[in-house]
């Protein structure tokens, strides 16, 4: 089973058991290289202080003379450290404990020995001794004092130490299960409470809020799913608003087919004729053939809200100036200046197209006389394109919604054409805004001059 799958308590109690491990082993890894120095040099120290104290001459009165802790002090020395004097005659005192091979050849590393003190080490019968010889210059000749002390004794501290640690360890190891399972609850707690939160926003049960009073990690992401929240509230209202009012605009062209159509069969003609009769049914039809392709299209856009766009290279001018040539023939009164410079684009081509195609729609429709067109680099890396008409004003109520779905424009209809320009402006990281002018209406574009 992988760890992710596990209870959370149980992945930070399992972390702090791997840590304390790691850290154990590395302890016991270490320390015997690392003391190994301390210990010996505070080996030599016991001997040399046990050499002290062996000269000053208060060891030929222990015990009476000395007082009671300094009676246990040199008897702990006396019993961890050994001594042995003898002279170059190789009289010895106190009587040797030594095998006599060991003690002649310590007598000649004495008595070649340079310095008054020296300090040894050698491994006899398989144990380790550690021994300091001191040259001791008297009115009676020379001597030598021996002290010596096994290995065993630092092996003691470290298998002292070792326990010891092992002890501390060992309760660290069993005891790091509390914190574990107080940190866990303390995670967990808020994790749980948004789980559930979760699962009741999965479930459209988003009325109540999510809080919590945190500003880490958790709080943050608390508040994350807060606004996911509202934005799930919000696209539902839009969703069905959206639904209303697809109905609506797909409505009145169904009715009116359906009533021309029964005229038409109960011979009727609402036109006076059939021929008048059949083109209304057919101008009902074709508009409710672009609602159909409009609503189409917004969805297509939602999609490539998530999927990386074609990236087209190609002249602005020239696409702005194709689009307007196929508007030209639908309203040949119009008069249509323009101001374009030479600017090359990249983005998406057919989405461009739309776009400019919709605008200019709309141009032709409420112009009375005149639509301008211009299309500027500006000094801060954009491009700005302004197409305007001397048609009618637009009221300020009308401006705030003029590019939302399925809002009515000035003469009541329900248009898709500028809110898919709009979507069209902003997936290209550029804005769109209207400005009511002295004579007219100018729509002006803002887009980087390069798509990031």
């Amino acid at each position: 089973m992988k760890m992710k799958n596990l209870p959370l308590a149980i992945q930070i109690w399992l972390i702090f058991a791997l840590l304390i491990i790691v850290v154990t082993v590395a302890l016991l890894l270490i320390i015997p290289f690392s003391l190994d120095r301390f210990f010996t040099n505070e080996i030599y120290a016991n001997i040399e202080n046990g050499q002290d104290t062996f000269q000053s001459g208060e060891i030929w009165q222990f015990p009476r003379n000395l007082p009671p802790i300094v009676n246990d002090e040199a008897d702990q020395n006396i019993r961890t450290v050994r001594h042995l004097l003898f002279n170059n005659d190789k009289q010895i005192f106190p009587p040797n404990p030594l095998p006599k091979p060991v003690l002649e050849n310590f007598i000649k590393i004495a008595q070649s020995q340079e310095m008054d003190l020296q300090r040894y080490q050698e491994v006899i019968r398989g144990n380790r001794m550690f021994y300091v010889i001191r040259r001791i210059s008297s009115p009676t000749g020379n001597f030598y004092l021996l002290s010596y002390m096994w290995d065993s004794y630092r092996q003691s501290l470290v298998r002292t130490l070792f326990r010891q640690l092992s002890l501390v360890m060992g309760m660290v190891f069993i005891l790091s299960w509390i914190p574990a399972i107080i940190l866990a609850q303390y995670l967990t707690k808020p994790l749980v409470f948004l789980e559930k939160h979760v699962s009741q926003i999965a479930k459209q049960n988003w009325e109540e809020p999510v809080v919590i009073q945190r500003e880490d990690e958790i709080g943050r992401l608390a508040k994350s799913i807060d606004v996911l929240r509202n934005r799930l509230i919000r696209q539902n209202e839009i969703q069905q608003n959206s639904l209303q009012n697809i109905s609506h605009a797909l409505k009145t062209p169904v009715m009116v087919i359906r009533s021309y159509a029964q005229s038409i069969l109960d011979g009727i003609f609402p036109k006076g004729n059939l021929e008048a009769s059949v083109l209304v049914i057919d101008q009902e039809a074709e508009r409710l053939q672009k609602r159909n392709r409009d609503l189409l299209y917004l969805t297509k856009l939602d999609v490539l809200n998530t999927i990386n766009q074609s990236q087209d290279q190609y002249r602005l001018d020239e696409l702005i100036i194709d689009v307007m040539n196929r508007f030209q023939i639908r309203r040949k009164d119009i008069k249509w200046i323009t101001d374009l410079e030479d600017i090359s684009y990249s983005g998406d081509y057919e989405q461009w197209t739309v776009a400019l195609e919709n605008l200019m729609d709309n141009q032709v429709r409420y112009a009375h006389n005149t639509i301008t067109i211009s299309l500027k680099t500006q000094p801060n890396s954009q491009i700005l394109i302004q197409v305007g008409n001397d048609g009618p004003s637009i009221e300020e109520k009308t401006m705030k919604t003029l590019f939302e779905k399925f809002h009515p424009g000035m003469k009541g209809e329900f248009g898709l054409g500028l809110s898919i320009t709009a979507r069209i402006i902003k997936l290209h990281g550029g804005t769109i805004s209207v400005a009511n002018q002295e004579k007219g209406v100018t729509f002006s574009i803002l887009i980087p001059a390069q798509k990031s």
